[in-house]
């Protein structure tokens, strides 16, 4: 595990040099935020819809108590939705998306001895293959946790309309009420470690790929659930440093 950790540490070193030609960069970055980026805009705008729709008809559903007014049912479909639901649920969804990309693509680089070639041809592959997937992720990925925010709540605000449990002022009301502006800054924290642990693993395990094509499916499947238990792990570690 250690002799894994070290192997981690200098290729962030080696994909973190500064890139030898910025116009490359900066055309591979276009490239990667397409990718890794508006490609997912409607997985998560579909997953985020129909959640934040669920959590509101679950919470009106079991606010049973005449003491509760229903614009709770508002304000808690907003907080789920901003603190926990569309930076570490979406995060996951995108861990399983992105990440098994990054790792069989680079992994197949690595397979055919693409990579080998550039490192032949005077090209930094870490630099060159990892870095443009690490910035696009952390530039984009918050774009897509903003927007599923937004998205969620519309959901919820619309179930609430549909199945006539919660009237819109009241729902508009708890929407509104007892925000705090830190609970975005929250998310955005947490989505922008989450992105790098996805692009960064990811592309670790598929550099470091040692085999033949069969083992570019596994590693694939490695990203994600590495990816995936770090994200848990940082979730409860930023939660207890930023909020608590």
């Amino acid at each position: 595990m250690l002799r894994t950790l070290g192997e981690y540490v200098l290729l962030m070193f080696e994909t973190f040099k500064r890139p030898d030609k910025g116009p490359v960069f900066r055309r591979q970055l276009l490239v990667e935020i397409i990718g890794l980026g508006i490609d997912s805009i409607s997985i998560v705008a579909f997953i985020s819809v129909f959640t934040g729709a669920i959590i509101a008809i679950q919470t009106a559903y079991n606010i049973d108590s005449p003491l509760i007014p229903l614009k709770m049912v508002g304000f808690t479909t907003r907080q789920m939705m901003i603190l926990e639901f569309s930076p570490t649920v979406i995060s996951l969804i995108l861990a399983g998306k992105v990440g098994s990309r990054i790792a069989s693509e680079i992994g197949s680089m690595r397979v055919t001895e693409q990579i080998d070639a550039l490192r032949v041809m005077g090209v930094n592959p870490a630099n060159f293959l990892i870095l443009p997937k690490i910035t696009a992720s952390m530039l984009f990925n918050p774009v897509l946790i903003v927007f599923s925010m937004v998205v969620g709540i519309l959901g919820g605000w619309v179930a609430c309309i549909v199945t006539g449990l919660v009237p819109s002022v009241d729902f508009i009301e708890g929407l509104r009420g007892w925000f705090e502006p830190f609970t975005v800054t929250y998310a955005i924290i947490k989505t922008l470690v989450f992105a790098f642990i996805i692009a960064s693993v990811s592309g670790f395990l598929g550099y470091n790929l040692k085999g033949g094509s069969v083992e570019v499916g596994k590693a694939s499947t490695r990203a994600v659930v590495v990816s995936s238990i770090l994200i848990i792990l940082f979730d409860l570690i930023l939660t207890q440093l930023l909020l608590v």
